[in-house]
């Protein structure tokens, strides 16, 4: 069994809690560029309830230890609503809203999955493990996760940080990651395109050409004349591809796809300053977030 952390509670809910004032400061400036209710997951002993809840927005705080929802039942304020619940389980509002975070490391990918598939969030600002942020914006070659989702997200890392910015101290770095929901999506089919990245991340073959060839997903002629118009090796790896490159190669292999609208109820966030690599905009100081293509 467990003992229990510094902070008052069981180590075995695995969370890592902020302490550094700085990267609190900046959750919230990016929060603040957004618009519409803000649900925290995660929300441990308030370091980004409080602050988010200064904002003067409704904040939903979503807890999973009660001894800690309780406590911080007492510190928020009227537009704080604390709720004892499992992020993995709680049911997000369906209405246009932002999601914050300090998810617990352990959990990462299993948030990152439930949260992507989820409607009508239109920006969540996150941190998790540094090489994770990394892999979701795309920085160093993109997963099959970034992959699968990019024609409906943007995704950025902002900072890296340090494990002395966390009590009890981790022992890997946390990545400051934002993802935008595209006003409209790059791909209209969700279900055959993710199907179709799945099989080209895990097919044989040394490098993109051969796996197409190989699994028989596009004709030679096709490939041929995408891997130019995009001025690209058939070595290149599928994780070197941007957001726009993967959506170009699925309209190849089945065209006539058009672009849906947005999925879910997503509002447009609030104007921001800076741009990532994709389209559209992305919160001030981005890194990544892939969609330029090379051609």
């Amino acid at each position: 069994m467990s003992s229990p952390s510094r902070h008052g509670g069981r180590h075995e809910l695995g969370q890592n809690f902020l302490t550094d004032r700085a990267v609190i400061a900046d959750i919230q400036r990016l929060v603040a560029a957004t618009r519409g209710p803000i649900v925290e997951l995660a929300a441990g002993d308030g370091a980004l309830t409080v602050p988010l809840g200064r904002l003067g927005r409704p904040v939903t705080a979503v807890e999973l230890d009660p001894r800690r929802a309780r406590r911080l039942r007492r510190r928020v304020t009227g537009n704080v609503t604390v709720v004892n619940d499992d992020l993995l389980r709680f049911r997000l509002p369906n209405v246009p809203h932002v999601v914050v975070g300090n998810l617990p490391f352990h959990l990462t990918t299993a948030a990152l999955r439930r949260l992507l598939a989820a409607r009508h969030w239109h920006t969540a600002v996150l941190v998790v493990q540094w090489e994770v942020a990394r892999r979701r914006a795309g920085v160093g070659g993109a997963s099959l996760l970034t992959a699968s989702w990019w024609p409906w997200y943007e995704f950025a890392v902002h900072a890296r940080v340090p494990a002395r910015a966390f009590r009890p101290v981790p022992s890997v770095d946390g990545g400051l990651l934002t993802a935008v929901r595209r006003p409209e999506p790059l791909v209209a089919d969700l279900g055959g395109y993710q199907r179709f990245v799945s099989r080209v991340f895990t097919g044989p073959g040394r490098g993109l050409g051969e796996v197409l060839v190989r699994t028989g997903q596009v004709p030679r002629s096709v490939l041929r004349d995408w891997l130019r118009a995009h001025r690209l090796s058939p070595q290149v790896l599928p994780r070197d591809l941007t957001a726009r490159q993967w959506a170009d190669l699925w309209a190849r292999v089945r065209p006539g796809e058009a672009a849906a609208g947005p999925r879910g109820g997503g509002a447009t966030p609030a104007r921001r300053r800076g741009r990532g690599r994709g389209s559209g905009s992305s919160p001030p100081g981005a890194v990544g977030g892939g969609g330029r293509s090379r051609g």
